[in-house]
């Protein structure tokens, strides 16, 4: 039986929105306040599983009045327009730096199809642009109200990508992190083990601005994080100074391959290495589940990693 829409606590819950297909891999989160808001779209192939997720929490698509994108990227933000025009009375929050691409999504379609190639139709088409009245920017710090008790905080949270801002809940004392401290992988966590990995995809990773994003959320004290890719941990400070941990190796390695005049492939299978021999330690075996999405991920972390030294 699927357990999602999963209700985290009282008033936060979470969607699988079931990305590539894949389950447990990017979560829509639900904030149930006096305006009803949700954090993160996914792609467009994914709205239907947004829809169907708000129905069975007992929400209509009017009673949706922010849809905050943590970043432009299209895993998260790729259905945005879609569901906008099923939402009338929704408007879309985003980093001051990506709301002209959704406005105007040429550029992030074209970069998207760097990436991915023949697979980005079935990945992340239709692209609906948003009309610009129905955007809304926050800049580092600005706030929104979204209850009698709840003022969402934006922090500018560049690293994984500029566009890209956390969203404070002072209710959880919880962060939206998207994307900048890392990605979790819920088919672990149903075997007692956490793995926190950095995300570095192109073509606007920085490990520096991510070092500062990690500190950044380290000296808050939170008490969750909830990620895009997946799921949430009430465990943030061990959590973030995994990612802190995983971060440096990443680059150094990377660093390596490029010295040795090697690409992004070979980058990819040391990655993974480093990953599953940590992985046997806490006696993972080599068939489970979790790395068909670890294999994922590390191949689009290398190609980020080399584009970094290239420049």
């Amino acid at each position: 039986m699927n357990k999602y829409p999963l209700r985290l606590n009282e008033r936060i819950s979470l969607i699988d929105i079931l990305d590539m297909g894949l389950n447990e891999r990017t979560g829509t989160y639900v904030i149930q306040e006096d305006e009803l808001t949700i954090v993160e779209t996914g792609p467009s192939p994914s709205v239907k599983h947004v829809k169907e997720g708000l129905q069975k929490l007992g929400f209509p698509l009017a009673d949706v009045k922010y849809i905050i994108l943590t970043h432009i990227h299209l895993d998260h933000a790729g259905g945005a327009g879609l569901l906008l025009q099923q939402c009338p009375n929704a408007t879309v929050v985003v980093h001051p730096k990506g709301a002209r691409h959704l406005a105007n999504p040429e550029r992030l379609i074209a970069g998207a199809r760097a990436v991915y190639g023949s697979n980005f139709d079935d990945l992340f088409d239709p692209i609906v642009a948003i009309p610009e009245e129905r955007l809304l920017t926050k800049a580092d710090g600005e706030t929104l109200k979204i209850g009698e008790a709840c003022t969402l905080t934006f922090l500018d949270t560049p690293g994984h990508a500029n566009h890209h801002f956390g969203i404070h809940d002072p209710i959880s004392n919880g962060m939206f992190a998207g994307d900048t401290v890392g990605v979790r992988y819920e088919q672990l966590a149903k075997d007692g083990v956490d793995l926190v990995l950095p995300s570095t995809s192109p073509n606007q990773f920085d490990p520096k601005a991510m070092q500062k994003a990690i500190e950044r959320f380290q000296q808050m004290g939170l008490s969750y994080i909830y990620y895009g890719h997946f799921g949430v941990t009430d465990n943030a400070a061990a959590a973030l100074a995994q990612v802190s941990e995983w971060l440096p190796l990443f680059v150094e390695t990377a660093k390596d391959v490029q010295r040795e005049h090697k690409d992004h492939r070979e980058l990819a299978n040391r990655l993974e290495a480093l990953v599953k021999d940590h992985l046997r330690g806490q006696e993972i075996p080599d068939n489970h589940e979790v790395y068909p999405y670890i294999h994922g991920d590390l191949r689009v972390c290398a190609m980020g990693l080399m584009d970094y030294l290239g420049k």
